[in-house]
């Protein structure tokens, strides 16, 4: 099925496949030679071994926290990164170059003198047998080493991941070391500035001639000793205040009641009491004596007595709480008054003299926070540099590995590699070809490009009947042809029929033998005619002589009887072509061959005449145009349609009546679209298909999709 069959028409699988099929020969031999190829050059290859060490990377942090647990450093998608790089880097591998010597090791194996080779060299080589990869969500890495030598790769990739610990674990060591020794030099530094500035305080205090106690001098001692006195007394006075005002507040009765809880005073009590049982011993002696008697007026007279002395101690008590609140008052004008005078002096004595101190005195105080502060930096530091730091763990150290376990090349892998690659370019070489063939492949391709109907499909590798016997599985094929033939004129039996092809080679002559045997094997009478004058073939199927014949015949040299002979099949009779003579170029013209056709055909039931192919000889067309119908013979996947189609032109501008066409050659078990005939014709039921009265359909008449079940 070509490009132009498949733009004309909806593509079927069946189409890709029956390409693949009719093409299987160069598919195999296309896939067998990649194959070859491929497995020979694979086995051709050295052998690779590859070594793992696999190593755990983290960030930069102590085994252990010394002085406050350091926070946990957040996920950094870019580390795992930046270490592949750090890895694959030029320092890391030239060490690893160093320390192995590599330069020397790959000179003796890579050059004829086995000198060493360049770092450069050794690098690249290094860095191409170098893979890193990352198991998914952890911090491990996986070093990959390829290198023919298993015990090579082990060794390189333990130094790598080695080199590259030490690396982190220096470069850290490094760093610290710097930084503790910057540290150093400002701490010194920051020391000069401190005896500096404490020198410079002390001339400070020694020229303003300051008296003090740390940072606080005498004057302001004074004034915050007075503050707080004056405070004191302040509330002092206050509480007095307050209770003077509630005593005035209050009568005598309330007073004597509240004096307890106001102002503790054991006189009061005594009184209050004596008052107290006095009341109550008068009263008892009113209910027994009469107000007269003499101890009822001496029990009035004590409690009259006691009344008086303890309204002049209430008096007493308020005079005495007015003058102790006076007392307080006075107090503490007293002390706001001193304070008032400390703080003027102190006031003055900063402004003249103590503003440059405590300037001085600040200074200092910064100056040794900032010593203290580097002082215990540089101590921590140096205690860190102590502590054990694991930024790179060897997790499982590089193994050779086994001799008989290379991972490259991989042989099986690269067959099948080669098997695929191999199928997929024959498959489409194979459709590049067909893309190419122009020629004839299918009963559409007939119809589409001839318009004519197919009338026979002859299998391959046919020979002579007279060879195959009249039980032979071919014979249904020609029987076939036989009735469509009858049915392609129009029912009428019997004729003088041409057999024609547009190129050499197509099997017009054993088609035409094998059809004349059929019809004479059903009993018709039968005339083969070898008018291929140039090529004469028919005479040797049934092993006759060709001296004489039809050019004999056309040049009158000899009736028609003498140069008729019969054959070894019943019923069937041959004309042979005869010796053509170099003068009679041109023999077979139209009017000999009018005659010749009328009267074979009033002679014999078919007369069929093996004419010479129609491209450059006339004689073909010639023959065409005075016979009942003509047969194209197309012989299949042999010539460009083009040949075909000129043929019919040919016939066709003669006025030859082309009955159909005969495809020859079909190789059934190579191309399923005629498998279905190939299997119907050749099973043990050949007789039961075999009716002379069953014509052949043209595909035009069938479903597109089954053309196998054309014929």
């Amino acid at each position: 099925m070509d490009l132009n069959t498949f733009k004309e028409r909806d593509i079927h699988f069946l189409d890709y496949w029956r390409v693949i099929r009719s093409r299987k020969e160069i598919i195999l031999a296309v896939a067998l030679l990649v194959v070859i190829t491929g497995t020979a050059y694979t086995l051709t290859l050295p052998k690779i071994y590859r070594a793992n060490a696999r190593i755990e990377v983290r960030q930069d942090a102590l085994d252990v926290a010394v002085f406050e647990r350091e926070a946990a450093s957040g996920y950094n998608p870019f580390f795992l990164r930046t270490q592949y790089e750090i890895i694959q880097s030029r320092p890391i591998l030239y060490q690893v170059i160093e320390n192995l010597k590599l330069q020397q090791v790959w000179g003796e194996q890579l050059r004829d003198d086995r000198q060493p080779i360049s770092r450069d060299e050794a690098y690249d080589i290094l860095r191409s047998s170098l893979r890193i990869s990352q198991f998914r969500d952890t911090p491990l890495l996986d070093l990959q080493i390829f290198r023919r030598d298993p015990e090579e790769a082990a060794r390189i990739a333990n130094t790598v991941a080695i080199v590259y610990r030490d690396q982190r674990l220096n470069a850290k060591k490094r760093e610290m070391t710097r930084a503790i020794d910057a540290l150093a030099g400002e701490l010194n530094k920051q020391q000069d500035i401190v005896t500096e500035a404490e020198a410079q305080l002390e001339r400070l205090r020694r020229d303003l001639d300051i008296s003090f106690a740390g940072p606080i001098t005498v004057d302001e001692m004074r004034v915050r000793q007075l503050e707080g006195d004056r405070i004191q007394a302040n509330v002092d006075m206050l509480v007095r205040k307050a209770r003077l005002d509630e005593i005035n507040s209050l009568s005598n009765e309330e007073l004597v009641n509240a004096v307890p809880y106001i102002v503790p005073d054991r006189t009061l009590q005594v009184i209050k009491n004596a008052l107290l049982e006095s009341d109550v011993a008068l009263t008892l002696a009113l209910e027994q004596y009469g107000p007269a008697h003499p101890e009822v007026l001496r029990l009035q007279a004590g409690v009259q007595a006691l009344n008086g002395k303890l309204n002049d101690a209430l008096d007493g008590l308020r005079k005495g709480v007015a003058a102790d609140f006076a007392v307080a008052e006075k107090k503490h004008e007293e002390l706001s008054a001193a304070l008032q005078q400390v703080r003027q002096a102190d006031i003055e004595a900063q402004g003249e003299r103590l503003l440059p101190f405590r300037t001085a005195w600040r200074n200092v105080e910064q100056q040794r926070r900032i010593l203290s502060a580097l002082q215990a930096r540089v101590v921590e530091e140096g205690v860190k540099l102590g502590i054990p730091r694991t930024p790179v763990e060897i997790i499982e150290p590089a193994e050779p590995p086994p001799l008989h376990k290379p991972v490259s090349p991989n042989v099986l892998l690269n067959i099948l590699l080669s098997i695929a690659v191999g199928i997929t370019s024959g498959i489409g070489l194979a459709f590049f070809i067909e893309y190419l063939d122009t020629s004839v492949k299918t009963v559409d391709d007939v119809e589409r490009n001839l318009g004519l109907p197919v009338i026979g499909v002859i299998p391959q590798k046919v020979r002579p009947l007279t060879e195959e016997g009249p039980d032979s599985p071919h014979a249904e094929s020609y029987r076939l042809l036989r009735t469509n033939l009858q049915f392609s004129n129009k029912g009428i039996t019997g004729g003088a029929y041409g057999v024609v092809s547009g190129g050499v080679g197509e099997g017009k002559s054993t088609t035409l033998f094998n059809l004349a045997y059929v019809c004479a094997q059903l009993g018709d009478k039968v005339l083969i005619v070898d008018s291929d004058l140039r090529r004469p073939v028919q005479h040797t199927f049934v092993n006759s002589s060709n001296r004489f014949g039809l050019t004999n015949l056309l040049m009158r040299d000899v009736p028609l009887e003498e140069v008729i002979k019969p054959t070894s099949v019943p019923n069937l009779h041959l004309l042979p072509s005869g010796r053509l003579p170099r003068s009679a170029l041109g023999l077979l013209d139209s009017q000999r061959m009018r005659e010749l056709v009328k009267n074979l055909k009033a002679r014999y039931d078919y007369v069929f005449f093996d004419a010479p192919p129609l491209m450059g000889i006339s004689d073909a067309s010639i023959l065409a145009s005075e016979v009942d119908g003509v047969m194209l013979i197309v012989q299949y996947r042999k010539y460009p349609r083009v040949i075909s189609e000129r043929a019919k032109r040919i016939v066709e501008n003669v006025g030859g009546n082309i009955l159909g066409v005969v495809l020859n050659n079909i190789n059934i078990m190579r191309d399923d679209y005629y498998y279905y005939y190939h299997g119907y014709y050749t099973s043990d039921n050949v007789t039961a298909h075999a009716s002379p009265d069953a014509p052949l359909v043209s595909s035009a008449e069938t479903p597109e999709e089954e053309p196998q079940e054309v014929f």
